[in-house]
């Protein structure tokens, strides 16, 4: 076995050899954190009493658990197969399996996506006569979010907002679509952690055993974690404290999520004799961008304070650079990627983050130019494919015949003539009888207004009650059935009938699901269950989908690229009200999370790092002007080298590629350096000031910021909204004047 003790710095040896009571590790980005915590592992079961499955290690990812895993095995003489290792979510189902029917459940319930609740909750709309545009499904999802990870029940719901009318009607929604969720024996991605912390707390017999169970708990992205989480662990946690929790105050960046950064500045109050060791040399970085990010964020007020450091070289200076427009931005990009791929030899070297996705158009747009090869990382998932659904969802409904939803989704692919109303007809069997659905289509001959299509609803509860016995009875492997089910239900033979370049792809995409059900039962670290396979599926996330060994470049949101690490970065779109985004610029916290944010953005540069942005972006059909952010005014100049060329090459470049630069409305139009000067008294506003746009109405000034020889001002109208144009040619008439304070 490897050494690995001996490789550790002296403040990870330190981390992995205090193995008793409350440790937090506050592991800057690139410090070896996964190093430490393998270690860690691999010196308490070498060096204490315990057996690998009294461990609980959680992770934020399924790739973070699987590597840990990897290097435990590579330290310490010991079969770990039967340790706890995963993310809160695979953790919580893990523990549901043996104790959901305390809360009126089934064993074999199964997990429902984001789109899958959304069709719920849609349901539930159209039932309670809500008109969904006012209700979207969308946001009624992330408000009742919000209240499971707050642990708020639809009951305490109605209770808090019982008084505001809309707030009311959400909170019905949120009731219904819970009974909906039972009946159909399915939890969404909330409820797993919601209803383990439920059967913790009133079950003191389920807490126990656990809690015996677990001597060490270890937890990854500590900063990262949610009030039901935080609660989780603490329900887990012995009378020992043997509790590690390994994060960074400086790359909390999930509040958006849910995610509330206390639980990790304030962990040595919850554990008064909490240990705290701080990881701060980093293995990842040169110094020069090292130093740009430790600038950035010192400016942040609600953090512990540390600086990382790095014994690698100065290396390369940050590149800057500014485009007129987000074309020259990208074409820019585009063509220092393809020199950067001649210097390290891979584009796979090189990764292109953003703020939010809208950006990533402009950019793929030069990459084609340019022949790039590029991936976008937040794009359509594997698994939301309609077809992997559709077979995801035959496979729910052998697992979990009281999935409703799943049958509604697949009694029709391939077509077996059984219409809507059908369906209604069967649901409301379904509700009057307080039965399944399922039982519903295999009794349909007793129901009389379903008799003259008994014949066709019977045959599907009978291939599914097929597919079960192969499933269980003769215990058909997972690979084996997913094909068994592919043939027996008509679905491969539909898309080879239809013999069109999309069925084409299609079919590609469900063989290559079936090699991913071939790798499942082939792992050895598996036992090879449906209900595993089910799980592994419902749980992946976009980064777990990653391939670091393909060449092409990855383009991504800063959010995506948290975990990973590129030797060449380039960071797009350094705008004020882009990054940070405007959202942001009300609230402090939010402001600091930004800030974090480019943080993390900032430490995913090995050695290369480009921050670029554009003097003015298309924004609702308008070429609105832009200033840079505040992020890069805070990064000292000795550390940055500015590229920019005035647009002039990359304007060629776009010209080259017969892309023309849309022509504006000369009210927004970006100034030229030979346009006349305007009067002072045309944008001389201040705060306060109430003007009238030809277009946008009345508003009130909020700030007006000098721009060359114009200025931008912010205005916020009364009826379109908070604007930002150029004062010259907006043509504002001022009709009161602000107070000059």
């Amino acid at each position: 076995m490897e050494n690995y003790i001996d490789r550790l710095n002296p403040n990870q040896r330190r981390a992995v050899m205090t193995t008793e009571g409350a440790l937090l590790v506050l592991a800057g980005a690139g410090s070896g954190k996964t190093t430490m915590l393998a270690s860690r592992v691999a010196y308490i079961l070498e060096n204490t009493d315990t057996r690998p499955w009294q461990i609980l290690a959680i992770t934020f990812t399924n790739k973070a658990a699987d590597e840990m895993r990897d290097r435990i095995a590579k330290y310490a003489d010991v079969d770990i197969a039967s340790m706890w290792a995963g993310t809160f979510h695979s953790i919580c189902v893990r523990i549901l399996r043996t104790c959901i029917d305390r809360i009126g459940y089934t064993s074999e319930f199964v997990i429902y996506d984001s789109d899958e609740s959304k069709t719920l909750i849609k349901e539930c709309i159209l039932q309670l006569g809500l008109d969904d545009k006012e209700y979207s499904p969308k946001s009624l999802l992330s408000i009742i979010s919000r209240a499971k990870n707050d642990s708020t029940s639809p009951e305490d719901f109605m209770s808090e907002y019982g008084s505001h009318p809309r707030m009311k009607r959400v909170g019905k929604v949120y009731g219904m679509y819970m009974d909906k969720l039972r009946a159909n024996n399915a939890l969404d991605f909330d409820d797993l952690i919601l209803h383990t912390v439920k059967i913790l707390k009133n079950e003191p017999d389920i807490r126990e055993k656990y809690r015996d169970k677990f001597k060490y708990i270890l937890v990854d992205e500590y900063q990262d974690t949610n009030n039901t989480q935080y609660e989780l662990i603490s329900l887990l946690v012995n009378d020992n404290s043997n509790i590690c929790v390994v994060g960074d105050d400086d790359q909390s960046i999930y509040k958006f999520r849910g995610a509330n950064i206390d639980n990790i500045l304030n962990f040595q109050k919850d554990y008064s004799n909490a240990l705290r060791i701080t990881l701060d040399e980093n293995y990842r970085s040169t110094s020069n961008i090292l130093d740009a990010a430790n600038a950035v964020i010192s400016n942040n007020k609600k953090r512990m304070g540390k600086n990382l450091w790095t014994n690698k070289a100065e290396g390369e200076k940050i590149t800057s650079y500014t485009g007129c427009t987000e074309r020259e931005e990208a074409a820019f990009i585009a063509r220092k990627i393809r020199q950067e791929r001649a210097n390290y030899g891979r584009f796979g070297d090189c990764a292109v983050l953003y703020r939010t996705n809208a950006q990533s158009r402009a950019i793929e747009e030069a990459l084609m130019y340019e022949a790039i090869p590029y991936k976008v990382l937040a794009g359509q998932r594997f698994y939301d494919r309609k077809e992997i659904k559709d077979i995801v969802a035959y496979l729910k409904v052998i697992y979990n015949p009281r999935d409703s939803l799943s049958i509604r989704r697949i009694i029709n692919e391939p077509k077996r003539k059984i219409g809507n109303a059908t369906i209604d007809k069967v649901l409301r069997h379904e509700a009057e009888d307080e039965t399944t659905m399922f039982e519903v289509l295999r009794t349909a001959n007793n129901y009389e207004d379903l008799k003259n299509v008994a014949i066709r609803l019977k045959d599907f509860a009978d291939m599914i009650e097929d597919f079960r016995v192969k499933a269980y009875n003769e215990k058909m492997s997972v690979d084996k059935l997913v094909e068994y089910v592919l043939d027996k239900s008509g679905y491969m033979a539909m898309l080879k009938n239809e013999d069109t370049t999309e069925s084409k792809t299609r079919i590609e995409n469900i063989e290559e699901f079936v090699n991913v059900a071939y790798e499942f039962v082939h792992n050895k670290d598996t036992e090879g269950k449906l209900n595993e396979f089910l799980e592994k599926v419902m749980l992946v996330s976009d980064i777990d989908n990653y391939d670091s060994e393909e060449d092409c470049t990855v383009l991504m949101t800063v959010h995506s690229a948290k975990g990973l690490e590129f030797p060449v970065v380039f960071l797009a779109g350094m705008e004020e009200d882009l990054f940070p985004s405007q959202r942001s610029m009300m609230d402090d916290e939010d402001l600091e999370e930004e800030r974090r944010l480019c943080y993390v953005a900032i430490t995913r540069a090995k050695e290369k790092l480009y921050m670029t942005r554009a003097e003015s972006r298309l924004k609702f059909g308008q070429r609105l002007p832009n200033i840079p952010s505040r992020f890069l005014s805070e990064i000292p100049r000795e550390y940055i080298k500015d590229e920019s060329t005035g647009g002039v090459r990359a304007r060629n470049i776009i010209e080259r590629a017969g892309v023309s630069i849309r022509p504006e409305p000369e009210y927004t139009k970006v100034r030229t350096r030979d346009d006349a000067p305007p009067a002072v008294n045309e944008f001389d506003f201040k705060p306060g000031d109430r003007v009238r746009h030809r277009k946008f109405g009345d508003g009130t000034v909020v700030s007006s910021q000098a721009f060359g020889k114009d200025a931008i001002v912010v205005i916020d109208f009364d009826s379109s909204g908070t604007k930002r144009l150029m004062a010259v040619f907006a043509k504002l008439e001022r009709i009161m004047e602000g107070d000059s304070k």
